[in-house]
C-alpha cells in the first residue's frame, strides 16, 4: 500500500493537479509555482513543529505523554486539508476528483494504521485508540462539504488550492512514504515496490484518460 500510494500521489500531483492549476490560472504560471513552492516549505515547517508529522514507528520522535494528542491533532488537521483538496478537485473536473480521492485513500490507509499502533503503544486501549483515531479522521467529510461551497464561491482561488495540494501530495510521497520503502532492501523488495509505484501511476493515468 505504501508503494502504491507513492505512485498515486506523485501521479495525481504532477499529471493532474499541477497541470490543471496552471491551465486554470491562465497567465498566473509563476504565481501558481510560488504557491507550490510555498506549500512545500509550509509542510516542512509544520513537520518540524511536530504538528504535521505522522509517526509510523513504535519508537516515535514525538515523546512521552504528548505523543498521543499531537498525533491526533496532526491527523485531524491532515484529514481536514484532504477534505478541502477533494472538494477543489471535484469542482475542477469529476475525473480529477476521483483520482485525488483514490490517492487520499491509498496513502491514508497505511498512515491511519501506523497512527493506531502508536496510540496503543502510548497507553491507549484498543477501543480508545480506534475511537479517537476515527474521530480525528472524521474531519474530512465536513471539510469537503464546506470546501465545496466555499471554493465554488471563490473559484479564482482553486488553482492556488490545487498548487498547495499538489505540494502536500509530493511532500508526503517523498518525505514520509519513500523513506519507508527504503527500509527494506534487496532485489525482490525493490522490484515489488517499483511495480506497485508504477501500478499507482498507471491507475492515475487510466482515470485521467477517461476525461
Amino acid at each position: 500500500m505504501v508503494a502504491y500510494a507513492t505512485g498515486t500521489l506523485l501521479a495525481a500531483a504532477t499529471l493532474g493537479m499541477l497541470p490543471t492549476a496552471i491551465t486554470r490560472a491562465k497567465d498566473g504560471l509563476q504565481i501558481v509555482m510560488i504557491f507550490f513552492l510555498g506549500g512545500i516549505l509550509f509542510f516542512f515547517i509544520l513537520e518540524k513543529l511536530v504538528i504535521w508529522r505522522h509517526c509510523h514507528d513504535i519508537e516515535c520522535e514525538v515523546t512521552h505523554s504528548a505523543a498521543g494528542p499531537i498525533i491526533l491533532i496532526g491527523d485531524a488537521f491532515h484529514n481536514l486539508i484532504d477534505g478541502v483538496v477533494i472538494a477543489a478537485a471535484f469542482l475542477v473536473n469529476f475525473h480529477i476528483g476521483i483520482a485525488v480521492s483514490l490517492s487520499v485513500i491509498a496513502h491514508e490507509i497505511p498512515q491511519e494504521i501506523g497512527d493506531l499502533a502508536v496510540l496503543i503503544d502510548k497507553g491507549y486501549s484498543k477501543k480508545k485508540a480506534f475511537f479517537y483515531n476515527s474521530l480525528s479522521g472524521s474531519t474530512t467529510i465536513p471539510a469537503a462539504i464546506l470546501g465545496y461551497f466555499i471554493l465554488d464561491i471563490i473559484s479564482e482561488a482553486i488553482p492556488f488550492v490545487l498548487a498547495i495540494s499538489a505540494a502536500s501530495f509530493i511532500y508526503i510521497a517523498l518525505s514520509d512514504l519513500t523513506p519507508e520503502l527504503h527500509q527494506k532492501v534487496g532485489l525482490k523488495y525493490s522490484l515489488r515496490q517499483l511495480f506497485l509505484i508504477l501500478a499507482g501511476i498507471g491507475t492515475m493515468l487510466f482515470i485521467f484518460s477517461l476525461k
